[in-house]
């Protein structure tokens, strides 16, 4: 600050300033309360204290009591809370959205973070062969899983889809084309377009067809001496309905075995169940889909399937040894914590009912709306006591999604606890949640802060009923 801009300021403005405690002055005064003078607390009283100063010329702070050291300490503490808190936390999801992208995606089940605890905490046989005492692969850790549960011939993992269909395309297409019918050229999450991926891999892009429809004709029509392979891409992330069609896997699988050329599909959110009995949409399962003949066949570990973060390439063992032999297969390999992680997950599926109880992807995605409804009810009665007067609390009717990408149309009937504040307006209510130890998300509907009850676990209803009491003071 200049002597003349000094000269300007008011004398009110110039006092307060000169009040601000210096650092050390600060830290004396904490060390004498019993704080240990470490990094994170002189950085907080450094932020602090340039704080006080910018609010003081900002016209915010005016009052010489907020700078009294009870105050600042006050403060102090709490940017110190602030500063040593993770940065990555776990919450509570009432949007009801099961496989939510920004929150996580798929919630693992006990089995798996079980076995990621037990393989993390200490050596594993991550690429050891424990039957040779040789060096092994650790892609076989979960190879026969996979082969066993769906019939393909080989297996490999990397460390998501868009991995893996990178590296499907760089191994089996470089330099060659690739024919994808132009309604099935479709952008996932982050931007992420399928013609990107194809460019970088160094195929070269053949669109055929309409944007809503295609015909096996086109497809014949536009195979060549450089043809590579026939792309499918199962546009999970959106439908195309009316004047619309597109050519059945089988029939792809058959003419590209007339002219010697193999066929993958991208299945993107590929699951291992059939989940139609459930009233969600049909969507082709691994199995059905290795079944059809494709040669390879691509989809996530973390969406439909409920596992960890991974990107599963399955099919014709002479391919998948191919694809294992791309230099770029070190750069996208999984870690040990996916793999343990996948491993559990997997083994949940050799028994279908156990998988519907124990991963719980599944376990919402399934969950009847009368099940959803008592826990709405036990939420409810642990609030109604203690916000009566300050909130009108209700069970509503809404709709879940499936998220993640995967059956973007389907909504899943469900229940929602609805919180209309009185003192509060609903905006500041959904603030005070997501700002809680635990942050608590939510959605908000017609002024109403809807949480949608398919998406919070039995364990979270008693944690979350004492989040929203302590939003509202009541506790």
């Amino acid at each position: 600050m200049t002597p003349e801009s000094k000269k300007k300021m008011p004398g009110e403005v110039r006092e307060l300033l000169q009040s601000i405690p210096k650092v050390d002055e600060l830290l004396g005064r904490l060390e004498e309360r019993g704080y240990d003078i470490g990094q994170q607390v002189k950085l907080s009283v450094r932020e602090v204290l340039e704080s006080c100063r910018e609010e003081i010329l900002a016209g915010q702070l005016t009052d010489p009591e907020d700078l009294a050291f009870e105050n600042l300490a006050d403060r102090v503490e709490e940017r110190l809370h602030r500063r040593t808190a993770p940065n990555f936390r776990g919450l509570i999801n009432g949007t009801g959205v099961v496989i939510h992208t920004n929150l996580g995606r798929s919630v693992l089940p006990d089995e798996a973070m079980a076995m990621i605890a037990r393989v993390g905490g200490g050596y594993s046989n991550l690429e050891f062969d424990l039957e040779t005492g040789r060096r092994g692969s650790r892609y076989s850790l979960v190879e026969d899983l996979l082969r066993e549960l769906t019939g393909a011939e080989a297996g490999l993992v990397v460390n998501n889809n868009a991995a893996a269909v990178l590296l499907c395309l760089d191994t089996l297409a470089k330099g060659r084309e690739v024919v994808v019918s132009r309604g099935q050229l479709v952008e996932i999450g982050g931007s992420f377009r399928i013609p990107d991926v194809m460019a970088r891999s160094g195929a070269r892009l053949v669109e055929v067809g309409a944007t809503n429809r295609t015909h096996l004709r086109d497809y014949e029509g536009s195979i060549g001496e450089d043809t590579a392979l026939l792309l499918k891409v199962h546009t999970s992330n959106y439908r195309m309905i009316g004047f619309a069609s597109e050519v059945p896997l089988t029939e792809m699988v058959e003419l590209a075995g007339r002219h010697g050329l193999p066929v993958m599909e991208d299945l993107g959110s590929g699951c291992l169940l059939d989940l139609s009995r459930f009233g969600l949409i049909k969507e082709p399962t691994v199995g059905e889909v290795i079944e059809s003949g494709v040669d390879v066949v691509t989809f996530s570990g973390d969406k439909l399937l409920g596992g960890p973060q991974a990107g599963i390439i399955l099919g014709r063992r002479e391919i998948i040894d191919k694809i294992k032999g791309n230099p770029m297969t070190r750069a996208l390999r999984i870690d040990k914590f996916t793999l343990a992680g996948l491993e559990a997950v997997l083994r949940l599926y050799y028994d279908e009912e156990t998988a519907l109880a124990r991963i719980p992807t599944l376990a919402m995605l399934s969950m009847g709306k009368d099940k959803i409804a008592a826990k709405a009810r036990r939420l409810v009665r642990r609030l109604k006591k203690g916000l009566s007067g300050v909130c009108s609390i209700s069970i509503v009717d809404t709709g879940s999604r499936v998220g993640g990408g995967a059956m973007p149309e389907q909504d899943l009937p469900s229940k929602a606890v609805a919180l209309r504040p009185g003192a509060i307006s609903v905006n500041e209510l959904e603030e005070r949640l997501r700002g809680s130890e635990v942050p608590v998300i939510g959605r908000i509907e017609h002024d109403l802060f809807l949480l949608d009850m398919r998406t919070v676990a039995d364990k979270e209803i008693l944690p979350l009923a004492g989040i929203i009491l302590k939003a509202f003071g009541a506790v």
